[in-house]
């Protein structure tokens, strides 16, 4: 296990996150904060960088313009950015950080971008999963 892995499992106890599950040897953490709107938030430590994930919704049928509204919404964000999962089959909100210059700051304002984008966007995404 390396130093960066206890020392991100750190930060997010610091924030008050829920380790729902831990694999030390993948250096994997999955957390939840119900009420910052934070449900199974996959954080991976990937040398050299921290990979921050979570599950927002399934690709609707019909998308519409959703993949464009993503990108107008993902210029507001200050951390992160709604993404394709590989499959293309799920919309994730995903964010990239520097383990060798990582602070707490940085992954508080991730948790914090993923809570606001939540927070000012969830009606009209799942309006999108009704069509």
């Amino acid at each position: 296990m390396s130093q960066h892995f206890d020392t991100v499992k750190g930060y997010l106890q610091d924030l008050e996150l829920v380790i729902e599950e831990e694999d030390s040897g993948e250096e994997l953490v999955v957390v939840t904060d119900e009420d910052r709107g934070i449900h199974r938030l996959i954080v991976d430590c990937e040398d050299p960088i921290l990979i921050l994930e979570q599950a927002i919704m399934p690709i609707p049928k019909h998308p519409g313009d959703l993949y464009k509204r993503l990108l107008e919404i993902n210029r507001t964000l200050i951390h992160g950015a709604f993404a394709l999962d590989e499959e293309t089959q799920t919309i994730l909100f995903r964010d990239t950080l520097r383990l060798d210059t990582l602070d707490r700051a940085e992954i508080e304002g991730t948790v914090n971008a993923l809570g606001f984008a939540l927070g000012e966007n969830a009606e009209e995404l799942l309006s999108y999963s009704r069509q």
